[in-house]
């Protein structure tokens, strides 16, 4: 066995299973490889990966359908990349399950550091269930539901908390905004979203240093939004 973290590229471009396999291994991750849809499915099965980084463009298999599945039964990290550009592509696999989104081409740092933070977010959901998260001066107790920046207390409203709080526990995901409405508020319907934006809002006024440039209550435009916690 290894300590070595695993991780599954699911990718139909023979070039670019080669470079990532040669690039995330030369960083220290053991990497398995599948160029169809079913054969991932069924290496993710068997192999227990610790993140998945998925294309959506599949020969046999659509990604959102493949993602979809995965989350029947799977709970780690899925980055998909893809050379569809539009909202609706990244809305579609986020709600499928999953956490990151990256555009072909993209910059094998910027993948690195997707997987770094995927990594961390599995680590935080195998640890404590009652975390503390921070993020800067901020501080998330989630046993004690308190929140203070820079040591003092900050009151939150009850719905202001529980949208703090999902967004945090899932720190480094991008949340699309009707996945955030039905968790927090039980809605999904897409005419909310302006609502949604109305407590973001208040919550960067009391939390961010400043509100007009978030350092952790991140908006994904035309997407969602993304919690980037302290390393």
């Amino acid at each position: 066995m290894t300590n070595e973290p695993h991780i599954l590229v699911i990718d139909d471009e023979p070039q670019i299973l080669r470079a990532l396999k040669n690039i995330l291994s030369q960083k220290g991750y053991r990497v398995t490889t599948a160029s169809r849809g079913e054969d991932g499915l069924a290496l993710a099965a068997t192999g227990q990966p610790d993140v998945i980084i998925l294309d959506l463009g599949l020969p046999d298999l659509d990604g959102i359908q493949v993602c979809a599945r995965l989350r029947e039964w799977i709970h780690i990290p899925i980055i998909v990349l893809s050379v569809r550009e539009g909202e609706q592509d990244k809305v579609a696999a986020l709600d499928a399950g999953a956490d990151d989104y990256l555009t072909k081409p993209f910059g094998i740092e910027e993948l690195l550091a997707r997987v770094r933070v995927a990594l961390r977010h599995l680590s935080q959901s195998q640890g404590s269930a009652e975390p503390i998260i921070r993020a800067g001066t901020v501080v998330i107790d989630l046993a004690r539901h308190v929140v203070t920046r820079v040591d003092e207390e900050v009151k939150l409203t009850a719905t202001e908390y529980n949208l703090l709080a999902y967004l945090a526990v899932n720190a480094g995901r991008v949340l699309t905004h009707s996945t955030i409405l039905s968790h927090v508020w039980g809605w999904a319907e897409s005419d909310n979203v302006e609502y949604l934006r109305v407590y973001m809002m208040q919550l960067r006024k009391k939390l961010e240093e400043d509100p007009r440039q978030p350092k952790f209550l991140l908006t994904e435009p035309g997407v969602g939004y993304r919690f980037l916690s302290s390393d």
